[in-house]
């Protein structure tokens, strides 16, 4: 029987790690305050991360931390002293792209984990074999592989050396998430972890005798957003990922909320396991994934680069919009001995609206909101303030981590 693949679910704060692990991570990846390539996120106080780390290792989950940027030489010291930190929290493994700071976190923690960042252009066995010398127990594969090169890749690797490989998420315009653009634009870099997301613009051209006359790129008054590309899920093809020798499966997304983790997290881990079950149980299911994989934002789906090399039709040039099915409200934090749930508020909802529980589990779960009461115990017929702390009564006995979500309405056409 093959092995079980681990599911790496992506972080934002401590908040998102526990949803993360209570709806179906086997591995949490986050970011502290410095070094990682997500500098816009919440991120982790290295106190935060502690709490983190115990949390998850009491479910035994493992958790990752991001050191992926390419490291400038002002930066060096600062790596030394930061890996002296998280020594003393022990994550399970390092993520990191650059050299110098793998040869740093095998110095200062050689007996955290290092595993090696997409970021660093994994893109044949050779490379692995590399990085299995130098000491690396991982290697992430380059965006730009197919199934085909990956199954190459571990037949031609040590046995003990695993592949890490998204499966879900953004995709980024640049070869392997290397992007100048941001630098160029704004003078924030991508690989210092300061991206502004410019692939995601809307673009036209100007000639350069008639500045300020805009003319689109396409034919299409609005201009184009040129470089937009779809989001990649693999959720219809898990029985080609489970097969590939794939050993940790990752999705992208650690500036995302604590009901896209939950709903991504969800979503595969059943897939994940109906498969192993059995492959006729993962595809009776396959209408289940759909509609769970729709109910988180999107900006469109495409399959990336696994079946070959992708067309125009990867990418989406008229918006750079998501799609958005659900509205988060918030998770139930704890229980109070009247039978109230303390929840911190994230978008408005109303007394007497019927809004749905997602669960763990896979059951969603229409309830409707009896009543809502303010930190000092007045009641309230709604909740428009965000990040108010509130107790609301729903009218029967739900779960801790359980996330409340209303389902927005379709526009008619």
């Amino acid at each position: 029987m093959r092995k079980k693949p681990e599911l790496l679910i992506p972080a934002s704060s401590l908040e998102v790690l526990k949803i993360a692990v209570i709806y179906g991570a086997d591995a949490v990846y986050i970011g502290g305050e410095v070094f990682g390539l997500r500098a816009k996120a919440r991120n982790f106080s290295m106190e935060d991360m502690a709490e983190g780390i115990t949390f998850a290792h009491r479910y035994g989950v493992k958790v990752y931390v991001t050191a992926n940027i390419l490291a400038h030489n002002r930066d060096l010291e600062g790596v030394r002293e930061y890996f002296e930190e998280l020594k003393e929290i022990k994550p399970d493994a390092l993520i990191i792209s650059d050299p110098g700071v793998f040869m740093i976190a095998k110095e200062v923690c050689p007996e955290i984990e290092r595993h090696i960042s997409t970021q660093a252009n994994n893109t044949n066995y050779g490379t692995y074999r590399f990085w299995h010398e130098l000491g690396a127990k991982r290697v992430v594969c380059a965006r730009e592989l197919s199934l085909e090169e990956i199954r190459e890749i571990r037949a031609h690797i040590p046995r003990d050396m695993e592949i890490e490989t998204f499966i879900h998420g953004a995709m980024c315009i640049s070869y392997s998430g290397r992007c100048l653009l941001s630098n160029f634009f704004t003078g924030r870099d991508a690989n210092q972890g300061a991206c502004t997301h410019p692939c995601r613009w809307k673009y036209s051209i100007v000639e350069e005798t008639r500045p300020g006359e805009y003319m689109p790129v396409f034919e299409n008054e609005r201009g184009t957003y040129i470089f937009n590309s779809k989001d990649l899920c693999m959720i219809e093809h898990m029985d080609d990922i489970l097969t590939a020798g794939i050993d940790s499966l990752k999705i992208e997304g650690r500036m995302k909320t604590a009901l896209y983790v939950a709903t991504v997290a969800r979503t595969y881990r059943k897939a994940i396991d109906d498969y192993f079950d059995s492959s006729e149980l993962y595809k009776k299911n396959m209408p289940w994934y759909r509609e769970q994989i729709m109910g988180c934002t999107y900006r469109q789906f495409t399959t990336g680069f696994f079946y070959g090399k992708p067309d125009e039709t990867a990418q989406i040039y008229d918006s750079n919009t998501y799609a958005k099915d659900y509205t988060y409200l918030g998770y139930l934090e704890d229980k109070t001995s009247e039978g109230l749930y303390r929840i911190t508020q994230r978008n408005k909802f109303l007394v007497g609206e019927t809004i749905e529980v997602m669960k763990p589990d896979g059951e969603n779960r229409p309830v409707t909101v009896k009543a809502i009461y303010d930190e000092e115990g007045h009641s309230c017929e709604s909740a428009p303030h965000p990040q108010q702390i509130l107790y609301v009564d729903l009218g029967e006995g739900l779960d801790l981590y359980d996330i409340l979500r209303r389902k927005e309405a379709v526009p008619e056409l």
